[in-house]
């Protein structure tokens, strides 16, 4: 029996690993994530990052290892994982056709959200992301930094106990960014919802989250605070860290990590 604490953490991780034939995607790797806190989520491309994202939400099962997400195992217990969690894609996944209250309404029935609590909820969500005056526009018309606080609306809305954010400010002006960020930390304070998201931006993580994880060739190579890895690596700055833990300068993701989240999307819809 995996000696897992149950009481601090909504993600526990120990001994994972995820092989595809001959190629480990993911070596035993080990760490946890507490309950309202912001978890950053750092490697390369290849690194193993979207393998185990996949294995938090269900969509792919472990070769070896356990995973607890809010106390559920996600290769047992899909269903109520998925209920747990809000997820914001790299790539868009609104539907432009419909306007703002529209896919909060869609996303609200899907997750069979009573009806009265389902419309009080949107009306929250709206203003909390400032985009009550126009919840009836079509999205079509809206900014990319629109679209993406409409997301992080959406994606909360169902109250999940974690939302994961995958290169949530990718795109977007330094002035959006950080208005976003605003956003985020502010629902992670005001309802105590623990964030995990990934990022190319070294800023970001070193500014937002609580803790860090980098990962590089399936491996967790060093985690803690961003100071603490500064200490570690004996370095000024997080980059600087993260460039002496692993050789590698953080890329943006390629055309296979774009397949990769695109199916994510499907499979969720489903």
């Amino acid at each position: 029996m995996y000696d897992l604490i149950q009481t601090m953490n909504i993600i526990e991780v120990k001994n994972l690993v995820k092989k595809f034939d001959d190629i480990t995607a993911v070596d035993d790797i080990s760490f946890n994530v507490e309950k309202g806190k912001v978890f950053a989520f750092l490697g390369p491309n290849g690194a193993g990052k979207t393998t185990t994202i996949k294995m938090f939400t269900a969509l792919l099962k472990p070769t070896g290892g356990k995973i607890l997400v809010n106390g559920f195992d996600p290769a047992t217990n899909p269903d109520d994982v998925r209920c747990s969690l809000g997820i914001i894609f790299q790539d868009p996944s609104l539907d432009d056709e419909l306007t703002a209250f529209e896919n909060l309404e869609f996303h609200g029935v899907l997750y069979d959200v009573p009806k009265k609590i389902r419309r009080d909820r949107i009306a929250e969500l709206l203003g909390l992301v400032e985009l009550e005056k126009r919840r009836d526009d079509l999205v079509k018309e809206f900014s990319g930094g629109m679209k993406r606080r409409l997301e992080i609306a959406r994606g909360l809305l169902h109250h999940p106990k974690i939302i994961f954010l995958d290169e949530p400010t990718l795109g977007l002006d330094p002035q959006t960014r950080n208005h976003l960020w605003s956003y985020i930390k502010n629902m992670n304070q005001k309802e105590g919802i623990t964030v995990f998201f990934s990022t190319h931006y070294m800023e970001e993580a070193e500014k937002m989250a609580d803790k860090i994880a980098i990962i590089d060739n399936g491996k967790i190579v060093a985690d803690g605070t961003a100071q603490e890895l500064k200490d570690q690596t004996a370095t000024q700055t997080l980059e600087d860290a993260f460039l002496k833990l692993t050789g590698k300068q953080i890329r943006e993701e390629g055309s296979k990590g774009i397949d990769n989240l695109r199916t994510m999307r499907r499979v969720w819809r489903r």
